[in-house]
C-alpha cells in the first residue's frame, strides 16, 4: 500500500466555462495513467460564467521531476485551449507556514496544536511576534520564535516588515496573522498576495478595524463572530474564508463577548488555515470558492 501523499498532486483550475474542460481534463490524466481520488467542480453560470474545479490525482512513480513535464504538458495540450489559471501542487511537500502573532495566544496555540497532531499539512517554519511574552509556549513545541518589534512610525513599521521577511525568506508559503495586532503595508501585502491570511474578531463586514467586541457591545448585537479572510490591501476587506457566529444576550459584559469570541475565532482560523494548506480554496476577485473535503 502506498502513502496517500506519495506521487499524489492537486490540480486548481479557474477559467470561462464552456462544454469540454471536464473531458479535457480527465482526458489528460488518463492518458498519463493517473488515477483520480477526488473531483469537485462548479460554474458561477452555464453561459459565460466561470468555473472552477479541484481535482486530486495519484500518479505512480511521479517526483519533482516528472512534476515539472506535467505542467510542461498540461500546459501545451490542455491549459491554453480553455485560457485556465491552473496550478498543479504536489502534495508530498507540504506548504511552509509562517504565523505571526501579538500578545493573545488562543488562536496561535491552536494552530500549533493542530499542527502537532498532524491535522494541518504543513511545515510550521517561524513563529513571529512584535511581544515577547509568547516565546516560552510557541518554543514548548519546538518552533523558533523571533521577536521583531514595531515602534510607532512608518518608518519603524517598515523596517520591522524588512526584518521579518529577512528571517521568511525561503520559509514562507503561507502567513497567517493569528491575532497579529499590526496593519501591514501595502508593499508587504503586495508581496505575499493570496499568502496571507488573518482572523478578524467579527462577522464580516460588520465591525471593520479595531476594537469590534467594544463596537459590537456598544450596539447591542445578538450574534458575534469571526472571520478568516484573505489580507488585501484595504483593511478587513479580503475575499472570505470562513466564518462563524454565536447567538449572545443583554446579559453579556464586553470580557464575555471577548471569551466567547475566542473560542470561535480558533476555530475559524484553523478551519481556514486548513483548507487553504488542503488547496481547497480559489479566489474569485473578491470571493471563494471553497471545495469540500
Amino acid at each position: 500500500m502506498t502513502d496517500s501523499k506519495e506521487s499524489t498532486v492537486r490540480l486548481l483550475i479557474t477559467c470561462p466555462d464552456q462544454p469540454g474542460i471536464v473531458a479535457a481534463v480527465s482526458g489528460f490524466l488518463h492518458r498519463k495513467n493517473a488515477n483520480i481520488i477526488h473531483s469537485n467542480q462548479h460554474s458561477t453560470d452555464p453561459e459565460g460564467g466561470r468555473f472552477f474545479m479541484r481535482n486530486e490525482f495519484y500518479l505512480p512513480g511521479l517526483d519533482l521531476d516528472g512534476l515539472k513535464q506535467l505542467r510542461a504538458e498540461f500546459a501545451g495540450q490542455v491549459s491554453n485551449g480553455f485560457i485556465m489559471d491552473w496550478s498543479l501542487n504536489p502534495v508530498w511537500e507540504p506548504k511552509k507556514m509562517v504565523i505571526l502573532c501579538s500578545r493573545v495566544d488562543h488562536a496561535l496555540m491552536e494552530l500549533l496544536w493542530r499542527w502537532k497532531r498532524g491535522d494541518l499539512e504543513t511545515d510550521v517554519s517561524m513563529v513571529i511576534s512584535n511581544h515577547p511574552h509568547l516565546r516560552g509556549s510557541v518554543e514548548h513545541f519546538g518552533v523558533p520564535f523571533h521577536h521583531v518589534p514595531v515602534g510607532p512610525t512608518l518608518r519603524d513599521k517598515v523596517g520591522a516588515e524588512d526584518t521579518m521577511m529577512d528571517l521568511m525568506e525561503g520559509q514562507a508559503d503561507l502567513i497567517v496573522l493569528a491575532r497579529y495586532m499590526q496593519i501591514l503595508t501595502q508593499d508587504f501585502v503586495a508581496r505575499f498576495n493570496r499568502q496571507i491570511i488573518n482572523i478578524h474578531h467579527s462577522f464580516l463586514p460588520a465591525f471593520v478595524g479595531a476594537d469590534p467586541y467594544r463596537k459590537a457591545h456598544q450596539r447591542g448585537v445578538k450574534l458575534i463572530g469571526a472571520t478568516a479572510h484573505y489580507v488585501t490591501q484595504e483593511l478587513d476587506e479580503g475575499p472570505i474564508i470562513e466564518q462563524d457566529v454565536i447567538r449572545v444576550t443583554h446579559s453579556h459584559d464586553l470580557d464575555d463577548l471577548k471569551r466567547l469570541g475566542a473560542d470561535i475565532e480558533r476555530h475559524v482560523l484553523a478551519r481556514a488555515v486548513k483548507w487553504h494548506l488542503e488547496d481547497r480554496v480559489i479566489v474569485d476577485g473578491n470571493k471563494t470558492i471553497v471545495f469540500p473535503r
